[in-house]
């Protein structure tokens, strides 16, 4: 017999490391290949890892709560000889993957991670150091946070705890004039009241909506769109389309080809802000939120969209948004965004006032298409006609949007918009 070593794989550029939700396999238990031995999460994506082998599960090399780095080696297969030798899939462990195993998490780590001070060996995951900065912790206050992790590695829980356990702000917090960190009243329960704990996806969404609004000072701009040809158009070609790609039509892919050609336009609305410094992207990969059956949200991001066509979006857009209600996407499906869009007209909702999703500076909301009355000029002189109205709202980081970039790039958002060609064949 045979043990081979089941790896943690890779999950993503920006991804070195994964927390053990639950052993889905006990040690003795028989896997086939392909079954999922365990559960995972990131601080982007929950996922499971699957046996490359047939064999029996002998070992588990980390408990539950347990941070693994990319790379390593979760648990141990045994697996028969001739098995082993026959199946190409075997994650067996040699000297060479050994070797490129490491250097995918000492390069991730090099690229993501704090700089070493000269008297320093630590590394602080990208996690740790975000938490680091939104709290005002120096570097060398950070290096000696004591670490429970793998070679004393400071943990989410490690830097969580020391944040909780200060009695004062940092004097580096003190002396910039920065405000100390507040604390929320503890919430006495009343009678009858239910006591419902935030799921894990919740307490990450709070965590980093209530960091966006620390890091960024947010405006949010309005401009009312009419979308009638864009309605009409739709309602002429849906069944056809329908019939000939097996797909149904949303409004959301038309929304999507309007952000990109006004981020083709202002360009400084794709970018990201690291200190003092502004990150200009070069690619334009556009996030859609959607809603989950759990009530929580998830945003899926469809890469390089402006290299796509209408039917391309169409059907990346319907993929992602069934995949993420059924929990199916890949950690790397949800990253690397660079703006984001929102639909709360899905909901009923007339309008609204997104929360940036960082490291991005802008986001659209797009709200109900409603019929309205609505002045028009025409060769005859102005006429009152019923047409689809939709409130469009742009919320932008005033660090490097200012409100003249931010207004400008939501009326041509709204320009593009009112100019769709009702004639348009896909």
């Amino acid at each position: 017999m045979a043990q081979v070593e089941l790896i943690m794989p890779k999950m993503g550029e920006s991804v070195a490391e994964a927390t053990v939700i639950k052993w889905l396999k006990n040690v003795g238990e028989t896997i086939e290949m392909d079954e999922s031995v365990l559960e995972i999460a990131t601080d982007k994506v929950d996922s499971e890892i699957p046996s490359s082998i047939d064999g029996v599960l002998v070992k588990q090399l980390f408990h539950e709560d347990d941070i693994v780095q990319v790379g390593q080696a979760v648990a141990i297969i045994e697996t028969d000889a001739s098995s082993e030798a026959s199946t190409p899939k075997v994650n067996t462990k040699v000297p060479e993957e050994v070797a490129v195993a490491e250097e995918i998490v000492e390069k991730a780590m090099e690229t993501t991670s704090l700089p070493k001070s000269s008297n320093s060996n630590k590394f602080f995951s990208p996690l740790v150091r975000s938490i680091a900065q939104e709290e005002g912790i120096s570097m060398s206050e950070l290096e000696n946070v004591p670490g429970t992790g793998k070679e004393g590695r400071v943990t989410k829980k490690d830097i969580l705890a020391y944040v909780s356990n200060r009695t004062s702000a940092p004097a580096s917090k003190v002396s910039t004039g920065a405000p100390v960190q507040m604390t929320a009243a503890a919430v006495p329960a009343m009678e009858g009241d239910e006591i419902i704990e935030m799921d894990r996806m919740r307490k990450m969404i709070a965590d980093h909506m209530v960091m966006s609004k620390h890091v960024s000072p947010h405006v949010t701009s309005f401009v009312e769109a009419d979308v009638t040809n864009i309605v009409n158009w739709r309602n002429k070609v849906k069944d056809e389309f329908f019939k000939r790609e097996g797909e149904k039509i949303t409004f959301t892919p038309i929304f999507i080809d309007a952000v990109v050609k006004a981020i083709k336009d202002y360009p400084m609305i794709n970018v990201a802000v690291d200190g003092t410094n502004i990150i200009k992207r070069k690619h334009i990969n556009v996030g859609m939120a959607a809603a989950l059956p759990t009530g929580n949200l998830i945003v899926p991001v469809i890469k390089d969209a402006d290299q796509k066509n209408m039917v391309g979006l169409t059907k990346l857009v319907n993929d992602l948004a069934k995949r993420a209600r059924a929990n199916e996407l890949k950690p790397d499906e949800i990253s690397g965004g660079t703006f984001t869009l929102t639909n709360v007209g899905g909901f009923g909702n007339v309008m609204g006032t997104p929360i940036i999703n960082q490291p991005q500076v802008a986001i659209m909301a797009v709200g109900a298409i409603v019929k309205k009355p609505a002045v028009m000029e025409t060769e005859i002189g102005d006429v009152i006609a019923i047409r689809h109205k939709m409130f469009c709202s742009l919320s932008y980081d005033h660090r490097v949007v200012d409100g003249s970039l931010g207004g400008m790039f939501l009326k041509r958002f709204s320009d593009y918009l009112e100019a769709f060609d009702p004639n348009t064949n896909i």
